[in-house]
């Protein structure tokens, strides 16, 4: 609650008014005043920016107006005024808003209307534990030794203190005037205060007593100077006392002090002396080594071309043999019955590796054969596991003999369990063995230690000290390794460990653990969260464990859960206070008894069960739902789950569950449910995999099975600079030159930003914005021109630091200083000579507010130019393997904005480590050219009006590129990229809907049945998880690219150039009903005219991709902002002329790739999702009447014709498949180009029908 009022009054008065809103945000304030609708509408808050104040917010001609109400030094409360103007102040609320419903009191308008809250009953929750227990569990009876006192551990006042008090007290009564009395008769000491004085300090002196016997041992041995100071001190506190005790501590605290500040100079020299003078020593047992670990072979075969089989001879079968500990490779072929032929290769003749996307068991590997000459072998393993384990022996074996001192890359393990207040079983070895059900890692592989282990529970009703111990002694029994723990955490029963490697203890830094109440009125412990933060070198880490509000129907309790632990955790650093903890970790993972359950009947729940059908299933969790509604995990990923429902099992079986039980208030059920789920959210640009997540199925001891994931995550070393602080004339900057934001508010005030990063010495702030318009009353557009924005210094220059740096930023009210919205961008994408445009979305206390978008750019002196090779980037993906899997795709990380910039990864083949010169010049060459490529009208001033176009505002599951509502995917361009549509939907996707397009970047999709726009929980459109090829065909290099999948990437460039006027006019003729606004001020919106920009051919702008937006013109953001769900025009234009549109096409699931065009934004929530791409409702002239999508009488080859459509990426599939001749094209089918590699359905109808378009002409 908000700090007190004047001499000890409340500041609320005798009781809370009802306008009194104590933990409202900002946000919610606005739209319970615009609800009300009437002028003069008020309600106060408590302030989001300094505590112990409060906002008073005020509703006039449909703006909310904002005032700070400030409390001074003497608790008086005043409403913040413009210099020189005198405040008047007020003892309570009450007083203040009293005063100002009168007239002509210097506000906006008087205040009329008050605002009240709604008064919500305590629902008694009889289902504390999951419908185990009548009443809540006690917290534990001793409270946790690690677990430090906060603001949730209110400590007792102890009797001892009370004790001191009145000997204190009593002096001052009596004996203060009997020393008084003394010193008027000359005495010279006062022995009373002594007296009192020795008794205030007997704890004090026997604590100190205990403290040098602990360290006598220790300064024997490392600082003879002080021990006899320290053993003579410890006979004398036994033998002394009296008159001489107060003096005798005083001068053991002055030890104390000397022999703490000293111990450690003393016994280092110490140490590095006995070190130089006595033979090297075996290392603690602590310090060793895990246990080697075996060779291991893998059965693969190559992977050939038919015409290279005669030279090759019919074996195709090889060995692969992976010597971790002694750093090599040996491939094995078997040429005759026993004869074999076999090559060696150390690890530094190992280039890269390269996965194949479209065969999820395929590697290409690179090998060093002479200097400056390499060989690639493709090999096709058993399974996509194999492949995996193999990959991840290899990482281990290059970071094993790497000749570098600190880690690129460390593995983590995170399990979450509810115990159900049972202490665990003798072994839970699977449970960190990541062994049972779901995405589980292969045996080779299963034993390897992982870095970090992180273990939350909930109902654990072990002692930590016990607990900690037992996962302590697991751990070594299984890696031989004595891990260290870092940090536990205790709520009542729900606790969380981290435990890391012996080797890693060091890395640790900064520590931070919290803890948050969510149970009944948010006071109970029984249900909340824990959490640890802490610096891994120069990467920080957020780990969350919670158990949320149980039940079936409390979904919004739940995600009232969220949004608390969101806000009041207090983790990380404490200069980010502006920004929730979703932002101040470059990786935070999230883990947990959720406690979301299913909606769907109990029968259809267990038959989908029985029958291993999840996908029905997980499109009724209503955790995926509720992120699907943006409600909570804004932007969070989670690996794709493939493991029975955790929750509820008979309790010493895993065959069945009990989902009914007879209560005192009568039959309750709960269902088969995903109630334990891990997630995390990445800073962009970062490297995070998730290689397993799955549950046990042999641990039953709880009604819940255990749930393990575990993670690949690149770090960052402390970096220090080789060539010290930059000079003035090496000094990198950080420059912006535009930045324009939308922010969802009724406010009308001026903004400010803040920028954090920890490459700035301190965070610097931006002037107040200098443009600022409104098309819509929910909505602000503002904008701070270059002069407005202040340039940024890093603390070092070198490019190999910048590039792993981020920047954090706050838009920020002039009148409150309240937080409108946060975001963070990644340097990466931004260095270079020429400016980079960057966008994203905004988000505050867990909500998307808004999004930003702009132009900046890094600039790093030439000489400190030099990077190297992460460990990460040597596993890259193949950018000619344009195909999917046949099987479900894995979700990693979409978080963050994902952007792919042309100018990221500058590595060729032949030079992996390094940035070549020329490449870095060629590089600036193709930047700074590529404005003059894609955009139609390098006039800036068109750009930024283009952004009154409606079709450039960022859409919930709507690509943001204008071009995208045109299909541009019908005629790609040459450098498109295809990341995620490179997967084909399943058959049985095909077969649900029509032949939808497929963009060149990851899509929303639309649930049908909840009308909310699919958070990105794609089951088969994201294809991240073995590597995106949007990086590497963006870039435009070879195979060895260094990108891969699990870069976390922002939006593509923004904003694009103005749609084209032929091309508007070609679509813009559509008769649409007119939706139900979500907004009432839809339907003041308007659609301003297009920009005038040149009218181009629709072939030639969408070879472009649209112009200035895109990565190689094809890459769309899949990224939204529900803010702008208004459509801010679209859904409220009518667009005539277009044929409508068939009623029966049946409606996508979720998790298909689906293209959405115009007509897809044209409602939000949209009511009848449309499957089919704008594309296929245009006349057929309009898509194939540029001669540029034909093919032409005068190409002379396969590649040209491909060339000519913008889909020259299928050339090498149809030449492998003897597709080499043009005149033998026209009998090609689908399934000839489904086998050759075309599985995208609008490129298949593209070149079909461009045949059939060329067979015309023939006939003619």
């Amino acid at each position: 609650m908000a700090g007190g009022g004047g001499g000890g009054v409340s500041p609320l008065g005798p009781a809370p008014p009802m306008w009194y809103h104590r933990d409202l945000s900002r946000a919610a304030a606005e739209e319970l005043l615009a609800r009300a609708g009437r002028d003069g509408s008020f309600l106060v808050r408590d302030s989001e920016s300094v505590n112990g104040a409060y906002a008073l917010c005020v509703l006039f001609q449909k703006h909310v107006h904002t005032y700070r109400i400030l409390p001074d030094e003497e608790g008086f409360l005043a409403v913040q005024t413009s210099q020189g103007v005198q405040p008047k102040r007020f003892k309570t609320l009450p007083e203040l808003v009293s005063l100002y419903l009168q007239p002509s009191q210097g506000l906006v308008t008087t205040l009329l209307f008050p605002v009240d809250r709604e008064e919500t009953a305590v629902s008694d929750d009889r289902d504390y534990s999951d419908g185990e227990d009548e009443k809540p569990p006690l917290p534990p009876r001793s409270a946790s030794t690690s677990t430090p006192p906060g603001p949730d551990t209110p400590t007792e006042s102890s009797p001892a203190a009370n004790g001191l008090s009145t000997i204190s007290h009593e002096y001052l009564k009596g004996s203060y005037a009997l020393d008084l009395e003394a010193v008027k008769q000359g005495a010279c000491s006062l022995p009373h205060l002594n007296k009192t004085l020795v008794a205030s300090c007997k704890r004090l002196n026997g604590e100190v007593d205990k403290v040098l016997s602990g360290l006598e041992i220790l300064s024997k041995v490392f600082d003879q100077q002080s021990a006899f100071m320290v053993s003579k001190m410890i006979q004398q506190s036994v033998n002394q006392g009296g008159d001489q005790e107060l003096e005798n501590l005083v001068t053991k605290l002055a030890i104390l002090k000397d022999l703490l500040s000293s111990i450690e100079k003393k016994a280092l020299k110490a140490l590095q002396d006995m070190s130089l003078s006595s033979p090297c020593s075996p290392p603690p047992f602590s310090m060793r080594h895990s246990k080697a670990i075996p060779v291991q072979a893998f059965e693969v075969k190559l992977d050939v071309y038919l015409a290279e089989l005669t030279k090759i001879g019919k074996s195709q079968k090889y060995t692969l043999s992976v010597d971790v500990e002694g750093g090599r490779l040996v491939v094995m072929k078997k040429v005759k019955d026993s004869q074999e032929d076999w090559t060696t290769f150390t690890h530094d003749k190992i280039r890269q590796l390269i996965k194949s996307q479209r065969v999820q068991n395929k590697l290409g590997i690179v090998f060093e054969k002479e200097k400056d000459k390499s060989q690639r072998k493709d090999f096709i393993f058993a399974s996509a596991k194999k492949r995996e384990a193999f990959c991840q022996l290899l990482q281990l074996m290059k970071n094993k003999h790497s000749n570098q001192d600190e880690p690129d890359m460390i593995s983590i393990f995170i399990g979450t369990w509810n115990m159900g207040s049972v202490p665990s079983p003798k072994s839970v070895a699977s449970w960190v063995l990541c062994r049972g059900l779901g995405k589980t890692l292969d045996e080779m592989t299963v034993t390897i230690p992982h870095d970090l282990y992180v273990f939350g529970s909930q109902e654990n009703s072990v002692c930590d000290r016990e607990w900690v111990e037992s996962l302590r002694a697991m751990l070594k029994e299984q890696t031989e390794l004595d891990y260290k723990p870092i940090a536990v955490q205790t709520l009542w029963n729900i606790k969380i460990a981290v435990l890391v490697k012996p080797e890693h203890e060091n890395r640790i830094s900064h520590v931070g653990m919290s803890s948050v109440k969510t149970g009944i009125a948010n006071t109970l412990g029984n249900k909340g969260a824990v959490g640890v933060s802490f610096m891994f070198n120069g990467t920080s880490f957020g780990f969350v464990n919670c158990h949320l509000t149980s039940g079936n129907e409390k979904i919004a309790r739940r995600n009232q859960n969220y949004l608390d632990i969101l806000r009041l955790l207090s983790l990380g650093d404490k200069q980010l206070s502006s920004f929730d903890i979703s932002l101040r970790f470059t990786h935070l993972f999230w883990l947990g008894d959720l406690n979301y359950r299913l909606d769907m009947d109990i029968q259809e729940i267990l038959n989908y069960i029985n029958r291993k059908e999840f996908d029905p299933l997980l499109k009724v969790d209503q955790l995926n739902l509720e992120r699907e509604k943006n409600k909570v995990f804004l932007r969070f990923a989670e690996e794709e789950i493939s493991f029975p429902p955790t929750y509820r099992y008979e309790r010493g079986s895993r065959d069945t569950y009990v989902w009914q039980k007879q209560k005192a208030t009568g039959m309750r059920t709960n269902v088969p449910s995903w109630c334990d789920r891990i997630l995390w959210k990445s800073y962009p640009e970062t490297h995070i995999v998730c290689n397993s997540y799955g549950c046990t199925d042999d641990i039953v001891t709880s009604d819940h099975s255990p749930v393990f994931a575990t993670f690949e995550v690149g770090v960052t070393s402390q970096f220090v600079s080789k060539k010290g602080l930059p000079k003035s004339s090496e000094q990198a900057y950080i420059e912006f030159e535009s930045i324009e934001a939308i922010v969802k508010t009724a406010s009308r005030t001026k903004f400010f930003i803040e920028f954090y990063s920890t490459c700035l010495e301190e965070f610097k702030k931006s002037y107040e914005n200098d443009s600022q318009s409104s098309d819509n009353v929910n909505f602000l557009r503002v904008g701070w021109s270059n002069k407005q924005l202040t340039t940024l210094k890093p603390l070092l220059s070198e490019i190999e630091y910048l590039q792993d740096q981020h920047l954090l930023l706050t838009v920020k009210s002039l009148d409150g200083y309240e937080s409108y919205g946060e975001c963070v961008l990644a340097l990466k994408s931004m260095i270079g000579s020429t400016a980079q445009q960057f966008h994203t979305y905004l988000s505050h206390r867990g909500e998307e507010t808004g999004n930003i978008r702009g132009s900046m750019r890094v600039r790093v002196p030439s000489e400190r130019m030099g990077t190297r090779e992460r460990l990460y980037e040597w596993i890259s993906v193949d950018k000619d393997e344009t195909g999917g899997p046949k099987g479900k795709s894995t979700l990693v990380s979409r978080v963050g904005h994902e952007y792919v910039k042309p100018s990221v990864v500058r590595k060729q083949l032949g030079e992996l480590g390094k940035v070549s010169e020329e490449g870095e010049r060629n590089s600036k060459e193709e930047t700074a050219a590529r404005p003059k490529q894609e955009a139609p009208d390098g006039d800036p001033s068109i750009c930024k009006n283009s952004y009154n176009n409606p079709a450039y505002y960022i859409l919930e599951g709507v690509p943001n590129q204008s071009a995208a509502a045109l299909s541009p995917e019908l005629l790609p361009s040459p450098t498109s990229v295809n990341p995620q549509g490179a997967k084909p939907p399943p058959p049985s996707a095909v077969a649900r809907t029509k032949p939808p397009f497929v963009a060149s970047g990851p899509l929303h999709t639309r649930r049908p049945m909840t009308g909310h726009p699919v958070r990105a929980i794609s089951e088969e459109g994201s294809s991240e998880d073995d590597g995106g090829t949007a990086a590497a065909g963006a870039q435009g290099v070879g195979v060895g690219t260094t990108v891969g999948s699990t870069l976390n990437r922002p939006p593509p460039d923004f904003p694009p150039p103005p749609l084209p006027k032929g091309a508007l006019e070609m679509v813009v003729e559509a008769p649409f009903p007119k939706p139900r606004p979500i907004y009432p001020d839809l339907a003041e919106v308007r659609i301003p005219a297009a920009s005038p920009a040149a009218p181009l051919a629709l072939g030639d702008g969408f070879r472009r991709g649209g112009g200035g937006g895109g990565v190689g013109g094809g890459a769309l953001d899949d990224q939204s902002c529900s803010v702008l769900q208004m459509a801010k025009t679209l859904s409220e234009t009518e667009f005539p002329g277009q044929p409508p549109r068939a009623p029966s096409a049946p409606p996508p699931l979720r998790g298909q790739p689906m293209g959405l065009g115009l007509e897809a934004c044209r409602t939000f929530p949209p009511r009848n999702p449309i499957p089919e791409s704008i594309a296929e409702d245009m006349p057929e002239e309009a898509l194939w009447g540029s001669s540029s999508s034909s093919l032409s009488v005068g190409e002379s080859s396969v590649g040209e014709w491909l060339q000519r459509l913008g889909l020259e990426r299928y050339e090498q599939g149809l030449l492998h498949n003897g597709w080499d001749d043009l005149e033998f094209l026209s009998d090609i089918t689908e399934e000839d180009l489904e086998e050759a590699g075309v599985h995208d359905l609008a490129h298949k109808r593209i070149l079909l029908e461009s045949l059939r378009q060329q067979q015309q002409q023939q006939q003619k």
